[in-house]
């Protein structure tokens, strides 16, 4: 018996360090994976939480001529529309986190915002227009850029902080029909619908002859801005909710086309009765 005593004791010792052992891997591989799981936690947090940045726009009302009484209401709309356009482009920066790929920010908000922010320039140029010498070249004004680290900056008068939308800078992509404008059909669009709009050519009135020029080559630009946006169709299937053809092609396809159509009636309207609401036209639709 005092011979097989240390034989059970050697065995019960063992299994005991065994059952520790076994116990303290256990301890080493939850506490790795806790510690994984808060690594995870925090990251996600930190992602969370990183700013995406702001949108910052030239100011506008210091660089208005002197305007007259009678446009005075009209370019004060204007220039608020231009701050709401910030604002609810600096709302889509944070409502996007992490969409799109490397131009998303640059194809889905910042150039829409500059098509709107020239379409409303246009608006502006011509209410001033009306009954003062018109003003001209506003359009430089209206790129934005994404301010990475913080804050907006520009302001003008009416406070141009936070908003925004199309921009016509990235328009010119594409070619087309003059006189059509009906889709601008490309490689493989029949999968993700196609785009159709209003024709334009056929609600012009007589075209002087020193406006031609102009106006076919915003004609031409028409077809261009439709042909772009069926090719967006296609590069950005699977993006975005379901909003997002409304949101990112559709919209900044219709402020395109309105700064467009603001250029043929300014044109026309030079040594002729100007053109009234060719707005009316620029609304497009998806066709599945």
């Amino acid at each position: 018996m005092s011979r097989a005593l240390p034989k059970y004791n050697k065995r019960r010792v063992a299994i005991i360090g065994g059952a520790a052992a076994v116990a303290l891997s256990g301890a080493v591989i939850a506490g790795s994976a806790l510690a994984g799981e808060t690594s995870k936690s925090n990251d996600g947090q930190a992602s969370t939480l990183a700013s995406p940045g702001t949108i910052s726009c030239p100011a506008v009302d210091g660089s208005l001529p002197a305007i007259p009484a009678s446009a005075q209401d009209e370019v004060t709309r204007n220039l608020a529309l231009l701050d709401t356009q910030i604002a609810e482009a600096n709302q889509r920066l944070i409502d996007t986190v992490g969409q799109g790929g490397a131009n998303f920010v640059q194809n889905a908000i910042l150039g829409p915002l500059e098509d709107k922010r020239i379409a409303t320039l246009n608006r502006i140029e011509t209410a001033i227009g009306r009954t003062a010498a018109k003003p001209e070249g506003l359009e430089a004004l209206a790129p934005c850029q994404l301010n990475a680290d913080g804050a907006a900056e520009a302001g003008d008068g009416a406070g141009e902080e936070a908003g925004a939308e199309p921009t016509e800078a990235a328009t010119e992509e594409a070619g087309g029909n003059a006189g059509g404008e009906d889709a601008g059909d490309t490689g493989d669009a029949g999968a993700v619908g196609t785009i159709s709009c209003p024709a334009v050519e056929g609600s012009l009135p007589a075209i002087p002859a020193s406006a031609q020029d102009e106006v076919t080559r915003n004609l031409a630009l028409l077809d261009t801005q439709i042909a772009e946006a069926n090719q967006r169709l296609i590069d950005t299937v699977g993006q975005g909710g379901a909003n997002f053809v409304q949101n990112a092609i559709l919209g900044p396809l219709e402020d395109k086309r309105i700064a467009t159509l603001n250029r043929i009636e300014t044109a026309i309207g030079r040594t002729a009765a100007k053109p009234e609401g060719l707005e009316a036209l620029a609304p497009c639709e998806l066709n599945q």
